[in-house]
């Protein structure tokens, strides 16, 4: 990488990073996982330690958390709240002791006095102590500047925070600590939102930040939060002498201080201590993402200092994606779109990730068979990049002694579980079908595709809305949705006068639609969105393909026997064709213009990992409009991987096979010549 290189790939890091610490911090919705955001701020060190003229003062790397939000009152912390480097592992924090012995000038084979402490994930505090008494509390916001919430930390309760101070304490002092909330809290508290049908928490970190952060203290109070002190800031004319002293202190004063901590002395103790926090985690009432490590010594805190954003003398080791166990409660089938019916494990709910997960798709038969999953089995279960849970395998050990295989076909006596239809597996295939066709589920998830980005892109049609819809019979298909009036839209739960005015404005212009995206929408089997595209390329209009035969449908450039029987057989289908004509009766003309050979005319690609400049639905159209196929697998058939940040498997199979490998620059000047 060249510095001109370097410099677009630090703006486009430093632009990310400080959107996602505004959503972190300040708006307590994140919308990566903790281990995607350390890569992100990693890579910028790195590139900024590679390329030390593009290093600035105003880089995430030098700054703390986010500015705090305009809506409170803002509070100069008297001292720095600094934030900690990471370690990603044990042996990051063996590299991590040598950079201190070398620092303090120590022989590599002598030993440093560290102290242990899980590491919370919750939302950091200063309680601030003048006169002996409780007098303000702020977030840490920048470090520098926080929002002042001292009538929401006071919803706290005073054994944890003490309102007064004994006579031995300092006249003014500024304590740390780390708002939480207790995992059985969290579930009581999502609980009665879900009963009084408001939106639950994702976890309880949000939980807890977005409730320290309202504006008004009743709210606060009606959440049951928690708080760990861990360090201090000004301790007036007293001293401390350790890291071990200072929490003895705090919690002889009253203080809620974590009892699972150790003093280790040296990096094999502290590194002994990360395991065994690592194994009890599960057990844990809160939530932790890692540990702790801090120089004991305050004096040789003082001598190691600090960089502009965190202590040279501490370090957070994070944990890696978790894996818990929890017991198969049952295994239910839903029906999708097509009729595949899909096994989904639901279990004994679990913490994991950061959530609760009550359920994890076991997707076909195979792979039941492949796990040999059943009823009543103990299995470990993960969240796959943090984000979707999988079972990762079954403990055998542990399995009932009535536990039995389980058969989709025997467990749905060959019935449609949602309509009672007739239910068939093709050669070839690894799913059961049910082929009714006016089954529920299948009509729910048509209407949702029918609506989805790519299709009829009908913003706030969601799931609950469509299902509201199916259960309430006023709609059987998508053209149903066009029949009705603003009263019956306004009539359904959650959904007010403006909301139907708006839900009516979007229908309205959804009928706008070309024809690409209109074959793609009636949710064609085998038929995507580049062979809805080549579709309306080779015939030019609705009418065209809907009169096509078998055979000049297969003529079309890799569409194939397979796909054109599927699509002749949804236009022969009489309740499809009378779909069809409602929507046109209804102001659907999808229309087509073929345009020129594009640039990649011929071409398959395939995009993985993160873009930057891009988002991956306008780069799948990019390669759309050009003539190109947008895959979502490797294959010897693919021309080319566009690979943006973290890419993974795909990019590792596309240098096993020799495919063309293009970054995100390569792809956007590929486009523009």
């Amino acid at each position: 990488m060249d510095s001109r290189q370097a410099e677009k790939r630090i703006q486009n890091l430093r632009r990310d990073i400080q959107e996602h610490n505004r959503r972190y911090y300040r708006d307590d919705s994140p919308t990566v996982t903790d281990a995607e955001y350390d890569a992100l701020m990693r890579e910028l060190m790195d590139l900024e330690k590679q390329f030390p003229l593009l290093a600035t003062p105003e880089s995430p790397t030098q700054k703390v958390g986010a500015k705090p939000s305009e809506k409170f009152e803002k509070y100069r912390h008297a001292l720095p709240m600094l934030s900690l480097g990471n370690a990603m592992n044990v042996e990051e924090l063996r590299d991590f002791d040598a950079r201190v012995k070398k620092r303090l000038e120590l022989l590599p084979m002598e030993s440093v006095e560290y102290f242990a402490e899980p590491k919370i994930d919750g939302l950091a505090v200063e309680l601030v102590y003048e006169n002996r008494k409780f007098s303000a509390a702020a977030t840490r916001g920048d470090g520098g500047v926080g929002e002042l919430i001292t009538q929401n930390i006071l919803t706290i309760s005073a054994d944890q925070i003490p309102r007064e101070l004994p006579a031995d304490a300092p006249d003014v002092l500024d304590v740390r600590g780390e708002v939480y909330m207790k995992k059985a809290d969290f579930a009581d508290l999502n609980a009665r939102r879900d009963r009084e049908g408001q939106p639950v928490f994702a976890n309880p970190r949000n939980a807890a930040a977005g409730s320290l952060r309202q504006l008004d203290p009743k709210i606060t109070a009606e959440r049951p939060l928690s708080i760990f002190c861990y360090a201090v800031g000004r301790t007036g004319p007293m001293e401390f002498s350790s890291q071990e002293k200072c929490l003895k202190t705090l919690a002889a004063w009253g203080f809620a201080v974590n009892g699972a901590v150790k003093r280790c002395r040296g990096v094999e103790s502290a590194a002994e201590y990360y395991s065994k926090t690592l194994e009890g985690r599960p057990a844990l009432d809160y939530d932790i993402d890692g540990v702790v490590v801090k120089v004991n010594d305050f004096a040789l805190q003082q001598s190691l200092g600090q960089v502009s954003r965190s202590p040279r003398w501490a370090i957070a080791v994070k944990f890696p994606a978790e894996q818990v166990e929890t017991t198969v409660r049952d295994i239910e089938i839903q029906v999708g779109r097509t009729g595949a019916l899909t096994p989904v494990a639901k279990l004994e709910p679990v913490f994991v990730g950061g959530v609760t997960v009550s359920s994890a798709s076991l997707h076909n038969q195979d792979e039941i068979e492949r796990l040999d999953v059943r009823v009543g089995d103990a299995v470990i279960l993960q969240r796959a990049g943090d984000v979707i849970p999988e079972v990762v395998r079954v403990l055998i050990e542990k399995r009932p002694a009535n536990a039995q295989p389980f058969s989709i076909p025997e467990a749905v006596q060959n019935k449609c579980p949602v309509c009672a239809s007739d239910i068939q597996r093709l050669p070839g295939e690894v799913a059961y079908r049910c082929v009714g066709a006016s089954c529920p589920a299948q009509i729910v998830e048509g209407v949702k595709h029918f609506a989805s980005k790519g299709a009829a892109n009908v913003d706030g049609l969601g799931d609950k809305i469509v299902r509201q819809l199916v259960e309430n019979k006023m709609i059987a298909s998508p053209a149903d949705l066009y029949t009705l009036t603003r009263d019956q839209w306004a009539s359904l739960e959650r959904m007010a006068e403006k909301s139907a005015d708006n839900m009516l404005a979007a229908l309205e212009a959804s009928k706008s639609m070309d024809l690409a995206r209109f074959l793609y929408a009636l949710g064609i089997r085998h038929v995507g969105e580049a062979t809805a595209r080549a579709l309306a390329d080779a015939f030019g209009s609705l009418n065209a393909v809907r009169a096509a035969s078998v055979e000049k449908l297969a003529d079309v450039p890799d569409i194939g026997a397979v796909v054109a029987a599927s699509i002749r057989g949804f236009f022969d289908d009489p309740k499809n064709d009378e779909m069809v004509r409602r929507l046109e009766e209804l102001g659907f003309a999808p229309a087509w213009e073929k345009q020129e050979q594009g640039r990649f005319a011929g071409m398959t690609f395939v995009l993985t990992g993160t873009l930057d400049t891009l988002k991956r639905s306008e780069a799948k159209q990019l390669i759309l409009a050009q003539g190109a196929k947008a895959a979502g697998s490797v294959s010897k058939n693919t021309s080319v991987v566009v690979a943006g940040r973290d890419a993974g498997s795909k990019l590792s199979k596309a240098r096993e096979l020799g495919v063309e490998i293009w970054d995100e620059d390569r792809f956007i000047k590929e486009l523009k010549e």
